[in-house]
């Protein structure tokens, strides 16, 4: 049988030197392994297909029939490890935390060892004044209240 651990190792004897890293690793039904990879400078095709290649070439089709999907997170897949976050500083969150209904959105600023800064600007009515102005806003998130974040993605 095919587990989850077993797949572990073998993707982590190959990719235990360098900036590529494993997100999160799935063996379902019939033997269908999906893994997700990143890497902290953007990981290409080229890295997943040299993963795929050692990753079947270790199992044995013989033994056991597999398929085997090698990805990175898409645009869509929000931010599960803290070191997924260091390549996105600058670049703009919308973070759910535990407890919380609302999102918060802002630039991510700064990634600590336990958590992320994000600014927000926005316009607001200040006391006082006539027109509107440009306020800001910093939160500091631990990792561990981080529900849901996700890259937003601008065309700008």
């Amino acid at each position: 049988m095919i587990t989850k651990d077993k797949i572990e190792d073998i993707v982590n004897d190959k990719v235990a030197d360098g900036d590529v890293f494993i997100v999160d690793i799935s063996v379902g039904t019939g033997n269908n392994i999906k893994i997700i990879l990143d890497s902290d400078s953007g990981l290409g095709i080229d890295e997943c297909v040299q993963i795929s290649r050692h990753v079947e070439h270790t199992l044995d089709r013989d033994e056991e029939d597999f398929k085997l999907d090698v990805s990175s997170p898409g645009v869509d897949e929000g931010l599960t490890m803290p070191r997924q976050y260091k390549k996105h500083v600058g670049r703009t969150l919308r973070v759910l935390r535990e407890g919380e209904i609302k999102k918060v959105e802002g630039e991510l600023a700064e990634v600590g060892s336990d958590q992320i800064k994000l600014v927000q600007k926005e316009k607001k009515r200040v006391e006082g004044r006539k027109k509107k102005e440009w306020v800001t806003t910093e939160y500091d998130i631990p990792f561990n209240e981080i529900e849901e974040a996700k890259v937003i993605v601008s065309f700008k």
